[in-house]
């Protein structure tokens, strides 16, 4: 993947590594696919159910207003393209 592409959560630019992301899972019928890096895509599955993410669908606006994922993207924000650590899981 090319440098100029970026993380569609954290618009951080994607290294050697990442995941494609649908926006509404493709178990709600979603089709259309984006670049997130493993950290992000991981940080998404851990804040959200499937179906929360099928009813924010591709409002990424929506998502990096949650305070938990926004929280998120500040501390994530100066880590390279590659950086990845363990997500804790949800506490439901």
């Amino acid at each position: 993947m090319s440098e100029s592409v970026h993380c569609w959560l954290c618009e951080r630019p994607i290294g050697s590594r990442y995941e494609l992301h649908h926006p509404v899972p493709k178990s709600r019928g979603g089709r259309e696919i984006v670049p997130l890096h493993r950290i992000c895509h991981r940080t998404l599955h851990a804040r959200f159910t499937n179906a929360e993410l099928a009813r924010i669908g591709a409002d990424v606006a929506a998502l990096r207003a949650d305070e938990e994922i926004a929280r998120f993207i500040r501390w994530v924000a100066d880590k390279p393209p590659d950086f990845h650590a363990p997500t804790r899981k949800p506490k439901r």
